[in-house]
């Protein structure tokens, strides 16, 4: 085990429907130290979905014994059903020197900014209303009054923008995926992620080390 274990980090992604947020994510935890943050849910398994890795599936009991013990970073109720994001799991990616990523809305988001104000913000952006428009079209998996519905509050989610950490226009796939990397790399490189390096230099002090002499 590491003496001086390195921290990770926690990066919640968000932006509107089409804007390829999902598909960026999707690359970058091609890079094995970036894990994606598994969701807990009451609701049933489907098809295939396994517990512990499409969510970790709990009794409506359980999930509102850990809302109690503060064991989500952010959670909500939607049609009878809870869900959330489990912070022990993501605890233990960071403790593990990883970082974890999260898909969320702007709403989870901002709570998971309340909650862990480490984590870090980045907003995902098509380059035009018109190209998400297309793109949400090109989809043809929604009705022209659910396109509609999307493409409403589009404004209302771009407003949130200013408390966000960073901001990435996805008219260039490949672009915007080296961006989120480079912001990966940088926020690696933060003070308050260098304990390890800052432990093992005071260690060296503290022991009273001899570091040369003038004739060296």
């Amino acid at each position: 085990m590491d003496k001086f274990p390195k921290k990770g980090l926690l990066l919640v992604m968000s932006g509107p429907s089409g804007a390829g947020k999902g598909t960026i994510c999707k690359e970058l935890v091609k890079d094995e130290n970036i894990k994606y943050s598994i969701s807990a849910t009451t609701r049933a398994p489907r098809g295939s979905e396994e517990n512990g890795k499409d969510y970790f599936f709990l009794s409506t009991e359980e999930f509102e014994q850990r809302i109690n013990t503060d064991g989500f970073l952010e959670w909500a109720k939607v049609y009878d059903r809870y869900y959330g994001t489990p912070r022990d799991f993501v605890e233990e990616v960071i403790d593990d020197g990883k970082a974890c990523i999260l898909e969320i809305d702007v709403q989870g988001a901002l709570k998971i900014r309340d909650s862990f104000p480490e984590a870090v913000l980045i907003f995902i952006l098509p380059p035009s209303l018109s190209e998400l428009y297309r793109r949400l079209k090109d989809r043809g998996t929604e009705s022209e009054e659910q396109i509609q519905t999307r493409m409403s509050w589009v404004l209302g989610e771009i407003a949130q923008i200013e408390k966000y950490d960073y901001v990435i226009v996805n008219d260039d796939l490949a672009k915007a995926v080296t961006e989120a990397r480079a912001i990966v790399e940088s926020e690696k490189c933060r003070v308050i992620r260098q304990s390890d390096i800052l432990a093992k230099f005071q260690e060296e002090n503290e022991g009273g080390h001899i570091y040369g002499t003038a004739n060296d």
